[in-house]
């Protein structure tokens, strides 16, 4: 038991690595956060944009968000960053990874956000209109209010989803979490730094489920 516990907690390496794991925590919470933020407005404007009803748009929209949910983050990644320089667009890793997730984020986020907006009741778009209130400011100070508040527990538990994607940066050896275990592991020669991170992990995403708990009781006690 000592020989295990030795071989995947070895103290000195935990010493040595630790300050490169905590270099990989920073740049695997700045991608989070970056993707949260564009992937969260973009879903957002798109959803408003369907509300419009404008056929061309709307099938432009459901098309991006399709294909976007279809297609797995790693394919897309990989396309990103090994393809496009074939014609000319050539991104950064860090950049790659924050498009990619900040895409799909968006895609799922736009379909989340629009189910909200028809799940509201077509009288309150009616209510909205009878005071003078034009269709965008109907839809913005009242329908959008509503349908944000009953998607709020789907929203969170899909971004949790996503951000733990950020993983993913470690193909394109964008110095994440991962990609700074997987070094010194290969340095060391010991899983240590895995075990390490992997810790980290559920220190970073733990918390956010409970969050996410608490909020999907709250808010469906709303509904």
């Amino acid at each position: 038991m000592n020989a295990i516990l030795q071989y995947f907690f070895d103290w000195d390496i935990i010493v040595k690595s630790f300050p490169f794991l905590l270099k990989g925590l920073v740049t695997t919470l700045i991608i989070a956060a970056l993707t949260i933020v564009f992937g969260l407005a973009l879903g957002l404007l798109l959803a408003c944009l369907r509300a419009f009803h404008i056929r061309l748009v709307n099938l432009a929209i459901i098309i991006f968000a399709d294909v976007l949910r279809s297609i797995p983050a790693l394919v897309l990644l990989i396309v990103v960053y090994f393809a496009l320089p074939e014609i000319g667009i050539r991104l950064s890793g860090f950049v790659a990874v924050v498009l990619v997730l900040s895409l799909v984020m968006a895609a799922f986020a736009e379909e989340i956000i629009w189910s909200g907006i028809i799940a509201v009741d077509q009288g309150q778009w009616e209510a909205g209109r009878s005071t003078g209130l034009t269709f965008t400011q109907t839809l913005g100070s009242i329908v959008l209010l509503q349908a944000v508040q009953m998607v709020i527990p789907p929203l969170t538990n899909k971004m949790i989803n996503i951000t733990k994607n950020t993983a993913l940066a470690s193909v394109i050896s964008v110095s994440e979490m991962l990609n700074q275990a997987s070094s010194q592991q290969a340095l060391y020669a010991n899983p240590t730094p895995l075990t390490l991170v992997a810790i980290l992990y559920v220190a970073l995403f733990f918390p956010l489920v409970l969050l996410s708990r608490r909020i999907e009781a709250r808010y469906s006690v709303v509904r």
